[in-house]
């Protein structure tokens, strides 16, 4: 219940900012500071009532509990009066044992004295009234069980209980109950969305078995299979006819079916061994992609045998078969032998993709396939593992992820500078160097939701994470704006500074109460955006900002000197905050006693992206010098792997073009993702996005699959997982976002 009421003092609080109700949201503040059922929070009730007993204040205790008595016990039935009157006289008994323990008589005396009337008359306080007489009462029998630890632990926990049950069973006014109402659609559909990716998951992997169904239903006839024993078979009639020359004769025997027509070679075939049979041959001549034929002459003449005194040569019964169709003989025989050749010769003028065949039917004789010099699509090398080693004997080990499509978002006409999804995963917002920012969903359909144009540029946007509708965006003249992406209209406009007018990152708390915002000033360029950075750094602030009142908490102290924040990062808590600067350095702040808890030189050059590791131990940064390093939080500046990466993946990156033209853009988005495990990490990369897995050896990287899909470097990545689907976002600097659907496969 508590949790319920804390959001709903958020939507109200939300709904009298959407008014300008501002004096009674005042009022609603101070309220709620002052609400003695602490929102409904039972641990903040008894921290209430500890703290009277700890300061002796008798006064405060008696009226609390008699407020607690008038608001809430009062409302039980008969059958519970008991059991409050008996937490009551615990309580009482509490304090005085503590007086006790304290050494402080002068209260005890007191409570006694003020509460004889009281308690003069109830029989569990009449042997009471001697405790301040007693020299050791804590070696007395009838009160040594009070001063014992597990009679105060027992109190405490069964007024604990007792108060939770209370507030479970109050009844719920109907805004709280919506509350419930709207956490369970929300339940819902996050477990629909959950069914339709798996749905989508299983039409896939039917569709890769119906394929395979396909390839099996394409075996070749039967005639063709059975081709050798077809050659036993007309032995009777054609050994007649032996003593016929074929060398006379032009030759149509079954191999000359197989042979290019400008290859056919007349004359009697050289002998093969009978473990090979005709149909064998032919199978494995089949490939287009390699030369046949010479492959095949080659085989068949360093493979000479005697042939097995059980078995007829291959090349008797050929050449008969070649003679007889020369005298074109009418025995029903021939006119069948005839058919088949017919058939065989449709069956192989088809192109080679119809008439698809097992490896498992290829002979010894079977010529080696020639590889790809062009690396093949991870993605359709994933699709085809499923259907049958033979067929994918020359790939690697089964790849994490299937790419199952790529589609493009294209409203951009300029460089991207952020791309993010927001904590839902249900829209983008990304952010051109124009200042146009579009914010547009991908689920079912691509389609654009809003277009903001700013006349100020902007340097940096950030989702929201309670609610998730919001997006800050901050600017490069000091300001920072709350935009609402449903109502399509700016919340509020928050004055940094005048003489940092440069808003480079921003970062929402995960309990959305409050955000960070790096302020630097005017960099010693001019503070053009498109230019590699200079290496000494700018000045710096790093603030937090009060989402609800929209005011100013605090300023972070940032050592040795104030400098420009590139990047910054929350833990899942919100307790920990990682920011990478202008000077190499990373700073680690205790968001409980916002100081900073450790820092250490990272890179030689700017840090130019941060993130915390999926265990949160460890945190990984990308900086000027290109290296991609992971870094122990728990002892300070020791590196636990390091991986040197392009300069396309970590920039400045360029993008050329005609008559010398060149542009230079600087690292601002997200250089690198993880994915929902941690395991593998999304990076940049000059023609798509590259997927690495994260070892615990050397290399700290290794290369796993390829998005491809852009013409332009891609300056900014990010990645969304949801069950056994993931959508990786690649925006590049020509304007086009690639989103990739990928498909996890479990080991």
């Amino acid at each position: 219940m508590a949790s319920a009421v804390e959001r709903t003092d958020e939507h109200v609080r939300e709904y009298l900012i959407y008014r300008g109700f501002t004096s009674t949201l005042k009022n609603l503040d101070i309220e709620v500071k002052a609400d003695k059922e602490k929102g409904f929070r039972v641990d903040k009730i008894i921290d209430q009532l500890q703290q009277f007993i700890q300061s002796f204040d008798l006064f405060g205790l008696k009226e609390y509990w008699l407020y607690l008595d008038r608001r809430l016990f009062c409302r039980l039935e008969d059958v519970y009066r008991s059991t409050v009157n008996k937490l009551r006289t615990s309580l009482y008994r509490y304090y005085v044992i503590n007086t006790i323990q304290k050494g402080n008589l002068e209260k005890t005396q007191e409570f006694f004295q003020k509460q004889a009337l009281e308690l003069q008359g109830q029989a569990e306080w009449r042997d009471w009234f001697i405790l301040p007489f007693i020299p050791t009462p804590e070696q007395n029998p009838a009160f040594s069980p009070y001063f014992s630890r597990q009679w105060s632990d027992t109190f405490l926990v069964s007024l604990h209980n007792f108060l939770s049950v209370l507030f479970q069973c109050m009844p719920q006014p109907v805004l709280l109950s919506f509350d419930a109402e709207v956490q369970k659609t929300t339940s819902l559909t996050e477990e629909n969305e959950q069914f339709r990716q798996l749905l989508f998951a299983m039409q896939t992997e039917s569709w890769d078995q119906r394929e395979g169904d396909e390839m099996v239903h394409h075996k070749l006839p039967a005639y063709v299979q059975n081709m050798d024993r077809l050659g036993d078979t007309e032995l009777d009639l054609v050994s007649s006819q032996r003593a016929v020359s074929t060398a006379n004769t032009p030759s149509r025997n079954f191999f000359s079916t197989f042979l290019p027509q400008g290859r056919r070679t007349p004359g009697k075939m050289p002998q093969v061994t009978t473990g090979s049979s005709p149909s064998q041959v032919a199978v494995g001549r089949k490939d287009p992609s390699i030369n046949q034929t010479a492959k095949l002459k080659e085989a068949v003449q360093t493979k000479e045998v005697k042939p097995v005194s059980s078995q007829a040569s291959i090349s008797e019964p050929l050449s008969a078969q070649s003679q007889q169709s020369t005298n074109q003989p009418t025995h029903p025989r021939h006119k069948r032998i005839q058919e088949h050749e017919k058939e065989r010769k449709e069956l192989f003028s088809k192109p080679p993709s119809q008439t698809p065949e097992k490896k498992g039917e290829v002979g010894e004789m079977e010529p080696p396939v020639e590889i790809s010099s062009e690396a093949p699509d991870c993605s359709t090398l994933n699709s085809r593992s499923g259907r049958g080693g033979a067929e994918g004997g020359g790939l690697s080990a089964e790849q994490p992820f299937i790419k199952l499509s790529q589609e493009e978002y294209g409203e951009h006409h300029s460089s991207i500078m952020h791309c993010r999804v927001d904590c839902s995963g249900r829209r983008v917002a990304s952010l051109d160097v124009d200042g146009v920012i579009k914010v547009w969903s991908f689920n079912p359909i691509m389609q654009t939701k809003a277009t903001i144009m700013s006349k100020s540029p902007l340097l940096s946007l950030e989702w929201a994470t309670k609610p998730d509708r919001l997006l800050l965006l901050g600017s490069g003249v000091g300001s920072v704006r709350l935009y609402d992406t449903d109502a399509k209209k700016n919340l509020y406009e928050m004055n940094i500074d005048e003489t940092h007018p440069r808003i480079l990152s921003l970062a929402c708390s995960p309990s959305g109460s409050s955000f960070v915002c790096s302020a630097a000033a005017l960099s010693r360029s001019g503070g053009a955006e498109s230019s590699p950075r200079l290496h000494v750094p700018v000045s710096g602030q790093l603030l937090l900002w009060d989402t609800k009142t929209v005011k100013q908490q605090l300023q972070f102290s940032l050592e040795p000197e104030p400098v420009a924040i590139n990047c910054t990062a929350f833990n899942h808590n919100g307790n920990l905050l990682v920011t990478g600067a202008a000077d190499g350095v990373i700073r680690l702040f205790d968001m409980q006693r916002y100081e900073s808890a450790m820092s250490w030189r990272a890179h030689d050059g700017e840090v130019y992206s941060v993130e915390f590791s999926y265990d949160e131990n460890t945190v990984f940064s990308i900086g000027e010098d290109g290296k991609f390093i992971q870094w122990n939080i728990h002892r300070c500046g020791v590196k636990q792997s390091e991986q040197a990466l392009p300069q396309d993946a970590t920039g400045p990156f360029v993008l050329s073009g005609y008559s010398g033209y060149k542009q230079v853009q600087v690292p601002r988005g997200r250089l690198f993702a993880f994915d929902s495990e941690g395991q593998h990490v999304l990076t940049c990369s000059s023609s798509g996005g590259l997927i690495y897995r994260l070892t615990n050896g050397e290399p700290a990287l290794e290369s796993v699959l390829p998005l491809g899909g852009h013409k332009a470097p891609v300056v900014t990545v990010d990645w969304c997982s949801a069950v056994d689907c993931g959508t990786c976002l690649t925006a590049s600097m020509d304007g086009k976002i690639k989103l990739s659907t990928l498909l996890a496969q479990k080991s």
